[in-house]
């Protein structure tokens, strides 16, 4: 494995985090193999049970999901990652006890699934939109493969470690001991060196916060192809904590051990694929994202089909591998093609649409299970995911664009356009791409009036007033360090001038704007009458 796979290792705030994840997660897996024992063992119809549960977990996502997009992108998201944290490990103590005082019933595994449910709302988009703050643009996207691996090595981890517990000592210790767990990553938060964090700007708290979250996303067709297709893999695909258990016991008649290991080897792929992930340079293709889709849904329609025990976990190894190829590679380009200080509501839109779905399809999937046996939920779930990805496919927007340069920027990054070079003699160094190159360097000599933003001040202002606006000008803003890097998150050159400078720069795209104007009908007054003169 080459050392660029693990490059987000080399930053010591990221190494804390992932730490304490890889301790955490592997004490959340453990749970959840308990919990769905725990309900297998107490529930009348243990299908429709794991259904609701697993639903109930999820509905505060759907419901109250992408509030906690706004409050990431509000408030300082490493103190509410610690406020998370401490409750999630609370409500694992509380089942614990219930637990091992003999006293649980069906009933509190549903409350204390959907209290944890509340918990993730703040939760999940908080810690997606963080990793960005801790490693930085240009290395999103292999933190983002490098989680996928940490998730899936705590996959691997919990749900051995919980097959075992639960044989040797019963359900409740995996409670308590998912409950200590949580002490690791909120350790690693603590520890972190908050001076070498870059925090995106918070948003102020202001009305219709949510609403332009929402319709930034709708306006940007390289978003939206990715949120739709992970909302129809969340719902209708990704439900193996209902099939698998199903199709140990009831299909295989095997135990807990034999379940946790059905589990285990679809997070031995999942950790192939995020590895994978982790090892490309740059953002990835959508052609991965509907490949590896097509691929997921096509390998759990043979997972449904196959005749043993021991088939069924070698088929889990690359539908593991799949599932994560597209898990990561939708959550790259749909964070890589967002602007920083919307991230937070975008990720809360991914997140309700990846995870919120569930308690529309775990119910729907475990009652068919229950009805028509486990393999057929297996099989509607892959056909639903196979569908889905080839009509995304071939419904995929053009190859051109006529949008805005602040929604070029965010296409280019997220690999829904690929730019050939700017219209003009300079190179542009856009955030999270790299180097565009001029078009002067293909076609020499070529030249174009720049298009700038600025200020402009009339004639008949007093003077003490423009020298102020140029002693800012030239004192702040040519300064800023803040704006060029603004400006280079949004496709645009930092190039600051004012005075006389400002106006022989600009005048030759007042020029060139001013006659085509004039030329196309809609200006009525020739330009030369006023001084402008025809270029």
């Amino acid at each position: 494995m080459s050392s660029s796979t693990f490059r987000s290792l080399r930053v010591r705030n990221y190494r804390l985090f992932a730490g304490g994840q890889v301790v955490s997660l592997s004490g959340t897996w453990a749970q959840r193999i308990a919990q769905d024992w725990l309900v297998l063992s107490i529930a009348p119809n243990p299908g429709l049970a794991l259904g609701v549960t697993t639903g109930l977990q999820f509905l505060p996502v759907l419901l109250f999901g992408l509030y906690g997009g706004v409050l990431a992108d509000r408030y300082d998201k490493r103190r509410m990652l610690i406020g998370a944290q401490v409750a999630m490990g609370l409500l694992a103590l509380l089942l614990g006890v219930l637990d091992l005082a003999g006293v649980v019933r069906l009933w509190h595994v549903y409350a204390l699934a959907f209290a944890l449910g509340l918990a993730s709302v703040v939760d999940t988009p908080v810690r997606q939109a963080f990793v960005g703050e801790i490693v930085g643009t240009d290395d999103m996207a292999n933190a983002v493969s490098l989680n996928s691996a940490t998730f899936n090595s705590a996959r691997i981890v919990g749900p051995a470690l919980a097959g075992l517990a639960i044989n040797a000592v019963g359900t409740g210790w995996v409670f308590l001991g998912n409950a200590v767990s949580y002490l690791a990553v909120i350790g690693g938060l603590l520890a972190m060196r908050t001076g070498e964090l870059t925090p995106s700007r918070r948003v102020a708290r202001s009305k219709g916060q949510l609403r332009e979250g929402l319709g930034y996303v709708r306006q940007r067709p390289h978003l939206l192809a990715p949120i739709a297709l992970v909302f129809m893999v969340g719902t209708f695909g990704l439900n193996f904590q209902i099939t698998l258990a199903l199709v140990a016991k009831q299909v295989f008649h095997k135990g807990a051990g034999s379940f946790a290991l059905l589990t285990s080897a679809l997070a031995v792929g999942s950790l192939l694929g995020a590895l994978f992930s982790a090892r490309r340079e740059g953002a990835p293709r959508t052609r991965l994202l509907f490949g590896a889709a097509l691929a997921f849904g096509l390998l759990e329609v043979g997972v449904a089909y196959a005749p043993s025990y021991a088939v069924t976990v070698v088929l889990l190894v690359p539908t593991g591998v799949a599932v994560l190829l597209f898990t990561t590679t939708a959550n790259a380009l749909v964070q890589l093609g967002s602007s920083p200080e919307v991230r937070g509501r975008v990720m809360a839109l991914y997140v309700l649409v990846f995870l919120g779905g569930n308690p529309i399809g775990a119910p729907l999937i475990g009652a068919l299970a229950q009805a028509r046996g486990p393999r057929s939920g297996l099989v509607a779930g892959g056909l639903v995911c196979a569908v889905s990805a080839v009509v995304a496919a071939v419904s995929g927007e053009a190859d051109l664009t006529t949008q805005l340069a602040v929604e070029q920027a965010d296409m280019i990054r997220g690999k829904r356009l690929r730019p050939l070079a700017t219209v003009s003699d300079k190179p542009l160094e856009l955030e999270g791409y790299g180097t565009i190159p001029p078009l002067s360097n293909t076609v020499p000599g070529f030249s174009a009036p720049a298009n700038y933003f600025g200020i402009f001040i009339p004639k008949g202002v007093p003077d003490e007033v423009v020298k102020t606006v140029e002693k800012i000008w030239a004192e702040q803003i040519a300064k800023s360090e803040a704006i060029k890097k603004y400006a280079q998150s949004r496709g645009a050159l930092f190039a600051p001038s004012y005075g006389d400078a400002a106006q022989k720069a600009v005048f030759p795209a007042v020029q060139a704007n001013a006659w085509m104007l004039f030329a196309s009908g809609k200006a009525k007054v020739s330009p030369d009458t006023v001084g402008i003169a025809k270029p």
